[in-house]
């Protein structure tokens, strides 16, 4: 405030800003959003019965550049539903005009599902929508050309999906079945198996209609009327569905919306929104929208993907929703609305869960591999007040021990939230602060969002109004709305010209005061406009093309997060990795870096949710994920606190963040034994980063996730099917949160088919049973699975570019059959020289008291070559038997002593585990080690 009064303009503008703010954005309203019922679309999709729909019949089947085409025809009827009565009679012209309908498939067991009008019985210009550049550009060279088609008389037309799967097109009435091949071979996917497709055409308007909608004071003027779609989707042999993120819940499960033992409840909403203190356990749509469902049963795994980027609304159907008498076994229904665009859907056949998630990065993409740092720790706030404060934070975290790699600063640090400015009297050398943190092997990352504040003197407002690059309104202008600097505009990041510009104010030149060493964070690109319907951007702004906003809300955030990517790989010359943190997220955005869940809360509920939340966020694709430990609203207490940073330490994302209203609460702020606590915490973090390393790399190649829900690795363990409060980390280590204040026990259970060690002392527990742990203040219950082996680093530094030459620890813990296998990746951390090659990755093989590290590193991945001298200092095995006294390594047939020695290497730590320490091998090395 007190910078603000320097210009009286600004103050003033500012003053009114609060007003508003306060009274309209302080916390979550649920009258400020709007609920189906107050959504047309939705009341009149949600308002139609089973099978009560004009239905579709196929017809004129062929194939046609090696997939399937047809027409879907509307058979003829006396009902159809208007606007605001489902039960009035409207037959016009839109209910007799035929869509067309394409068929294809992809290798992997992917079926593709176009459906769209015809333009050339269009009785308008304005063409439905297709969301470019989401899905990888590459994905017509996996498409299969179909050579034949089995037809079945006029009733149904099969094709070959995959080995094992058949796609079924059934004609009248119109229906899309997935089923195992041969006869009698069940069903996996189906779609209108209900009858609920349901296509509303574009159509001339009428001179007595309106098409306007009034939400509180807001108008959408809905200049081409109604366009929305609706279908059923059943998912055969499944007892869960997942995904859809992102909502706050409890559940990692989707619960039933809909059906017998409901109560009244909303569908799942996908739509991008700024929701301040959102509630921890609801179906209202936040920040992000992945349109992407997977579903998974003893029988079967499979997911559906609905490239889409209008509002969506999803119901999950109870048992017995479409017939009481008769409850559905086995199967999960679900029916998809959504406000405009067209069927652009995917089915995934599976059929194991991790082939799900492979189909599914085959067509959005894998993670991007972040930058080493970026997977450790982050520390941030709204704000830190200027370089002094800067300097104090990370003294502080020098000063007691405390590690960690990235300082962040919020909107405050720039000139009047002028993105890419600095304000010169808070941050006057910003050149030099980033340089102090880089000398320490340290980063920084500032803010910038979407809204550019409307002031003449601003160059980059000048240049945008000049270029035309604004989205602009339903008259025509550069659209107007209010952000944190009071008047904002926004890019119409639709347009790849835009986008390029944009990119280009990352480099050195155009971002004065950057440095190599600082990233960026995209916060509010939902995009929020305080002053807009529902806190986003109003459905009738207009975009390139005469797109309107409706018909891409929802990918929004995600062009502007690959825009602020390809300004900082543009900035690097293409050979350094960036890091963008992005709030909104669209599928795809895991190729531009991480997202996080936005505006949490400090209470324990918010806690819990954390992991269901980052769980089905991995499951659709975005793997680098996480939550503001501590919580961004309110003030912790301390037990709160420390139980979140021994959780957030598993997070995928690593990062606490608060608001500027809260109190500090840096580490090291609540008393040598609670900091010693937190320290703990993020010290276990940086002991695993060659682990989660390697899980990036696992992520960045196959698309599974570094996070994981237990069925997951379990997939025919019931128990783990709706498990919401313990995760994998890979495949090897089992977390379990605690989620309640002064919680004196934990009820845990660990998966069948292997047997867990405890991470803190080293006791075996059985597999398949829940145990009843007693629970310490100095960690959460944390497991490795027997079998496995996982690659650490226990020295610590001040951040992990100082460990790059440090030796590795390798936990080995045994299975019955007293074996075990791990991996290791290693590459420079930073650049894309992996690409041609430049990495290591070993894999570690325990099996006849014999442990041998091999290289699986492909000898055609390219020529350039990355080496270290890095060697293992330590091997810890759990789970052999007592007796061993010494180990020979080969080559040179060296000989070492076994001892008992601690897990872990920090103060006070016994000895409880046999050790065999300097083996003195080098990681990138074949060797083998023998137990004697």
């Amino acid at each position: 405030m007190g910078r603000l009064n320097r210009r009286s303009p600004d103050a003033l503008i500012f003053l009114i800003f609060l007003v508003f703010l306060a009274s309209s954005t302080s916390a979550w309203k649920k009258d400020e959003f709007r609920s189906c019922r107050q959504t047309p679309f939705c009341k009149r999709a949600r308002g139609r019965a089973p099978n009560s729909l004009p239905s579709f019949s196929v017809t004129d089947v062929s194939l046609s550049d090696g997939g399937v085409s047809a027409r879907l025809v509307p058979v003829p009827t006396l009902l159809q539903v208007t606007d605001d009565d489902p039960s009035t009679v409207d037959v016009d012209d839109a209910s007799s005009r035929s869509l067309l309908l394409r068929l294809s498939v992809y290798r992997g067991g992917i079926l593709r599902l176009e459906i769209d009008e015809d333009p050339s019985s269009a009785p308008t210009t304005k063409r439905r929508f297709r969301l470019p550049d989401v899905l990888l550009p590459n994905i017509d060279d996996s498409r299969l050309w179909l050579s034949r088609l089995s037809s079945d008389g006029a009733s149904a037309t099969s094709f070959y999906l995959a080995d094992g799967f058949e796609g079924v097109l059934l004609h009248d009435p119109f229906q899309i079945v997935v089923h195992r091949a041969g006869s009698g071979g069940e069903p996996v996917l189906s779609l209108n198996s209900h009858g609920l497709f349901d296509f509303e055409q574009l159509r001339a308007k009428k001179d007595d209609e309106n098409w306007e909608e009034n939400f509180r004071s807001h108008t959408d003027s809905r200049p081409h009327g109604p366009q929305s779609i609706s279908f059923d989707v059943s998912f055969h042999g499944a007892d869960f569905v997942y995904g859809i993120p992102e909502h706050a819940s409890t559940s990692l499960s989707l619960r039933p919306t809909r059906g017998p033992g409901v109560d009244e409840s909303e569908p799942y909403r996908l739509f991008n929104l700024d929701v301040f203190e959102y509630l921890h356990d609801s179906p209202f749509g936040i920040y992000g929208s992945i349109p992407f469902m997977l579903s998974h049963g003893t029988r079967s795994t499979s997911g559906f993907f609905w490239l889409n980027a209008a509002e969506m609304q999803i119901d999950v159907l109870a048992p017995g929703w479409d017939d009481p008498a008769a409850p559905n076994a086995g199967r999960v229904d679900t029916f998809w609305m959504s406000e405009a665009g067209v069927v652009d859907a995917f089915f995934f056949v599976g059929p194991g869960p991790k082939d799900v998630l492979r189909q599914y990065a085959s067509v959005t993409g894998t993670q991007a591999m972040p930058q080493e740092f970026a997977v450790a720790y982050h520390q941030c706030r709204w704000n830190y007040r200027d370089e002094e404060d800067v300097a104090a934070v990370d003294a502080g975290f020098d000063e007691h021990d405390i590690p960690y790699d990235v300082l962040w600063l919020d909107i405050e640090h720039a000139d009047g939230k002028r993105y890419f400015t600095w304000d010169r009297v808070l941050f006057p050398n910003p050149e030099e602060m980033q340089n102090k943190l880089a000398a320490k092997g340290r980063h920084m990352v500032t803010i910038v969002d979407p809204h550019i504040k409307r002031d003449d003197s601003f160059y980059l407002h000048k240049e945008a109004t000049e270029k035309g690059y604004y989205v602009k309104d339903a008259s025509g202008k550069d659209f107007d709305g209010w952000c944190w600097p009071g008047s904002s505009s926004y890019p119409d990041m639709l347009n790849p010209e835009i986008r390029e510009w944009w990119a280009d104010k990352f480099s050195l030149k155009e971002y004065v005061g950057s440095t190599p060493s600082l990233y960026i964070w995209n916060d509010m690109n939902e995009p929020s406009v305080f002053n807009g319907p529902e806190v986003t951007m109003p459905r009738d702004a207009i975009h390139m093309g005469d797109v309107e906003h409706r018909e891409l809300h929802n990918a929004y955030g995600y062009y502007f997060h690959m825009a602020t990517s390809n300004g900082l790989l543009k900035r690097g010359n293409g050979k350094d990795r960036p890091f963008v943190l992005s709030r909104a997220v669209f599928a795809g955005s895991q190729r531009y870096g991480a997202i996080w869940t936005g505006d949490n809360s400090a209470d324990w509920d918010h806690l819990r949710v954390s992991v269901p939340m980052i769980l089905n966020l991995g499951l659709t694709g975005m793997s680098f994920s996480g939550a503001d430990v501590g919580g961004f609203f309110g003030n912790p207490d301390i037990d709160l606190l420390v139980r979140w940073y021994q959780l957030g330490a598993y997070y995928p994302f690593f990062r606490a963040h608060a608001h500027h209203d809260t109190k500090r609460r840096e580490p090291w702020l609540f008393g040598e034994q609670n900091t010693a606590l937190m320290r703990e915490a993020i010290h276990t973090r940086y002991s695993l980063l060659p682990y989660y390393y390697t899980l990036f790399r696992a992520a960045a190649v196959t698309g599974i996730p570094v996070m994981r829900p237990l069925w997951l690795e379990f997939p025919s363990d019931k128990e783990t099917y709706d498990n919401s409060e313990a995760f994998l980390v890979g495949s090897s280590l089992l977390v379990h949160g605690i989620y309640e204040k002064d919680q004196k026990s934990a009820s845990v259970y660990l998966p069948s088919g292997e047997s867990w060690f405890n991470l803190r002392n080293g006791v075996k527990f059985d597999g398949g049973v829940s145990h009843k742990l007693a629970v310490s203040e100095d960690s959460i219950p944390s497991f490795q699975r027997a079998g496995t082996i996982i690659p650490r680093k226990d020295r610590f530094r001040r951040s992990s570019t100082q460990m790059v030459n440090d030796p590795y620890t390798l936990v080995i813990a045994l299975n019955a059959s007293l074996a075990a296998e791990g991996e290791l990746y290693i590459d420079d951390g930073k650049s894309y020289d992996f690409e041609q090659g430049a990495y290591i990755h070993r894999r570690f093989i325990f099996a006849d008291r014999k442990l041998t590290s091999i290289d699986i590193r492909p000898s055609n991945v390219g020529d350039k070559k990355f080496s270290t001298d890095c060697t293992v200092e330590r091997i810890i095995l759990l789970g052999l038997p007592s007796g061993a006294k010494k180990a020979v390594v080969e080559p040179g047939n060296h000989e070492t002593s076994i001892e008992l020695g601690p897990l872990t290497l920090r103060r006070g730590s016994i000895p409880v585990a046999l050790t065999i320490r300097k083996p003195n091998v080098r990681v990138a090395d074949d060797w083998s080690l023998r137990i004697l």
